[in-house]
């Protein structure tokens, strides 16, 4: 036989849930301390940079 399953405690679990999976979902993207914050923003900076300094026509200008 089947077990039997309160629907209205099975409804509530899954948001349970679904709340600890957004919250862990928010810890990974936002729970980063002020050094990570700069190493990334030093890294994306510097890769900018690289990309920049390798084109081959100036970024902006008109073509004539």
């Amino acid at each position: 036989m089947a077990d039997i399953v309160n629907l209205r405690q099975a409804r509530k679990q899954r948001a349970r849930d679904e709340k600890l999976r957004v919250a862990e979902q928010n810890r990974i993207l936002h729970g980063r301390s002020k050094a990570d914050k700069q190493r990334d923003r030093q890294v994306a900076d510097k890769a900018e940079k690289f990309v920049e300094g390798h084109r081959l026509e100036p970024f902006g200008k008109d073509e004539q």
